[in-house]
């Protein structure tokens, strides 16, 4: 079967004898099945489209097509691996019943976390630039790859109306809820600034391991992973940067003591993703980063406690509390953002 696929990808994009290639699995993806092809002359990844997490792989395809037009007349900092042409000109191929596509492999490194801070300011300035460098794009051909991704006022509503349904909480579950139930004010200056903010060409899941380090770590040599590549605002990058890279556990932590913002880390990222963007940011959008990561945390923290109050319909769980347990996580790294908010606002006007 593998075979059969094989052979036309090799047929599609013109990549020549099978039988002189090699393939194996690559990489430790959770959404795409990945293949690494080394034929005699390069190196290839192949990806089979999972369309039942992305559900408009048209638009995925459309954004990607229009980005490569861009890049072709504004040379890119970073490699930026887009999907390749087949010889029909489309860079999403339709074989054995599913979606392929296929990009030039990236020598380097990638990583799960920073080992120190400065590949927090690396990373971060990555993301920053490629803001910059998408600022002249026609923002309006763009579509939404996953429809509204990261609102968190409908991400805070869909938790009410989840809320209002459970019973027979336990007290844990009570307390998470009524932390979560008393942002309110957060979701209304989250509503104040999307009135504000310009719409921008994000990234929208700018975690450390999307993107490509050179070997020895000392700079990033691509940024990668681009099906979520959509119209948002500056704050979701800069806000998901800070939820991932800046706590000082992983979000399925249970060592509730150790959970905390890093202000080192959190200094080293908005350094960074500020020398990427000041020279098109507005002043909202500066005064919108220190709202950034209670944002998209709090917006995590309302998803993972609305899939434990559903019965875990979206999340994979290892055992069945484990989507209260990230809710707890995210509370506790929400809390503690917040109460260092004169902290972050000092680093901000050190910039």
């Amino acid at each position: 079967m593998q075979e059969k696929l094989f052979q036309e990808i090799f047929e599609q994009f013109e990549l020549g004898d099978l039988r002189e290639s090699q393939i194996v699995p690559f990489g430790e993806g959770l959404i795409h099945d990945t293949f690494l092809i080394q034929t005699t002359s390069q190196s290839y990844v192949l990806q089979g489209f999972n369309n039942s997490v992305f559900q408009y792989p048209d638009r995925i395809a459309s954004n990607l097509a229009f980005l490569s037009a861009y890049q072709d007349s504004h040379p890119f900092p970073f490699l930026l691996p887009l999907p390749l042409l087949d010889k029909l000109g489309s860079n999403l191929v339709h074989t054995q019943g599913k979606m392929y596509r296929l990009f030039d492999f990236v020598e380097g490194k990638t990583i799960q976390e920073i080992d120190n801070p400065q590949q927090a300011f690396l990373a971060s300035e990555a993301y920053g630039q490629f803001a910059a460098w998408a600022k002249d794009v026609q923002i309006d051909r763009y579509q939404e790859t996953i429809p509204h991704f990261h609102r968190l006022d409908l991400r805070y509503d869909k938790f009410l109306e989840e809320a209002g349904k459970a019973i027979n909480l336990d007290e844990e579950e009570k307390q998470i809820l009524l932390f979560y139930t008393n942002q309110k004010p957060l979701i209304e200056a989250y509503r104040e600034f999307a009135q504000q903010l310009p719409l921008r060409l994000t990234h929208s899941d700018t975690k450390i391991n999307n993107l490509i380090f050179s070997k020895d770590l000392e700079r990033v040599a691509a940024l990668i992973d681009l099906d979520t590549l959509m119209p948002g605002y500056l704050m979701y990058d800069f806000g998901d940067l800070v939820r991932t890279v800046a706590c000082s556990v992983q979000e399925t932590s249970t060592s509730w003591d150790q959970i905390h913002l890093d202000l080192e880390v959190f200094q080293e990222l908005l350094s960074g993703y500020w020398s990427g963007i000041k020279d098109i940011a507005t002043p909202e959008e500066k005064e919108s980063l220190l709202l950034a990561g209670e944002v998209m945390t709090c917006m995590m923290g309302l998803r993972f406690f609305t899939d434990h109050l559903m019965g875990n319909v979206y999340y994979k769980v290892k055992y069945p509390e484990q989507n209260l347990h990230r809710a707890k996580n995210q509370m506790i790294y929400l809390r503690d953002q917040q109460a260092k908010r004169a902290a972050l606002k000092e680093l901000l006007d050190k910039i």
